[in-house]
């Protein structure tokens, strides 16, 4: 039996605990950032907020209590891009050696271009602490993994023993993972995918058709790729479950919070009212826009669908003008 502590109580941490208990054999603890959004989640028996109609059995221990990472073996980290550094930040000094933490966290970092498992490591470095940090990517929405429904997912870390471990503690009926040692590739699909599904619910909001997404899907692997394999990560990790995968899901599912934001924006809405609209939920895909450009620059990666998303989020562009832009670019050879 494994003690694992779940750092994040919205939909996706939800959904991963409540996995990790109906498999069995563990200890669950799910870790909200405030005493009352777990007492909250307590007292209604169910996340209300961000994953509604799910019963949390009091198996489950749910705590806002920061000491509680100190009596994990796994933690995983599910909290949003936005917050995670200043998270570690306050959690640092109860970690201790001998933990692994996994990264369920779809994003790139304002500023530092970083991503999720290295802002992980380098808040880690400034108490002395260093611990194995993995990466777990894939087509996966959190309501239908509540659901039980089957899902394929990617793990990866450096060492291939802590992945086959993560693997075995986590596989279920109905999750199954594939291991890997791409961490740079499992994490970028994961995160630039989201940009992507943006582009896609653009697409479908301007009244855009089955055509039009298929293309934006496979130049949008075609750009993550060119960007994965420039930091360091392998091509064959975006042709799976962690790249086109969860591209495809992302940009196809009706269930996909960065596609309805792009659709919402093709409608003609404004982005703030569309984000306050998701009643707290996160779309990683607008934050991680601007810091893949970012990483883009840094590397000389051309990211074209990124560049224009940019444009529409940051600037107000309209989007039939940008998807015009992108269809009149100058010919080239596919690559």
């Amino acid at each position: 039996m494994s003690r694992i502590v779940i750092l994040g109580s919205g939909a996706w941490g939800t959904a991963i605990a409540l996995s990790l208990h109906h498999r069995g054999g563990h200890q669950i603890t799910l870790w909200a950032h405030s005493p009352e959004m777990a007492r909250e989640i307590i007292d209604a028996g169910e996340n209300k907020q961000f994953l509604p109609g799910f019963h949390i059995p009091p198996e489950i221990v749910v705590t806002g209590d920061d000491t509680v990472v100190s009596t994990a073996e796994i933690i995983v980290s599910v909290v949003p891009s936005e917050f995670l550094r200043s998270t570690f930040a306050r959690l640092a000094t109860h970690l201790r050696p001998g933990q692994i933490i996994v990264s369920l966290t779809k994003g790139i970092e304002d500023q530092t271009f970083l991503r999720m498992t290295q802002v992980i490591a380098e808040t880690l470095a400034t108490t002395g602490l260093s611990l194995p940090i993995g990466a777990f990517s894939g087509p996966s929405f959190a309501l239908e993994v509540a659901q039980g429904q089957p899902t394929a997912v990617t793990v990866a870390f450096n060492d291939p023993a802590i992945a086959a471990r993560v693997q075995q503690e986590f596989s279920s009926e109905a999750l199954r993972l594939y291991t890997s040692t791409d961490v740079i590739g499992v994490e970028l699909g994961g995160a630039l995918k989201n940009v992507i599904a943006i582009a896609a619910g653009v697409a479908a909001g301007v009244g855009l058709g089955y055509n039009s997404a298929a293309g934006l899907i496979t130049r949008g692997i075609a750009e993550i790729t060119r960007l994965a394999v420039a930091c360091g990560g392998r091509r064959e990790t975006l042709a799976g479950l962690s790249g086109v995968g969860d591209l495809v899901l992302t940009c196809t599912g009706s269930l996909s919070r960065n596609r309805t934001v792009g659709q919402e924006l093709g409608h003609g809405r404004k982005l703030p009212e569309i984000l306050e609209s998701l009643g707290g939920k996160v779309a990683e895909g607008v934050r991680t826009t601007r810091a893949a450009l970012g990483l883009a620059r840094r590397h000389g990666i051309e990211m074209p669908i990124t560049e224009q998303m940019e444009r529409i989020l940051d600037e107000g562009k309209d989007p039939r003008e940008a998807i015009k832009n992108l269809m009149l670019r100058p010919g080239r050879d596919e690559q």
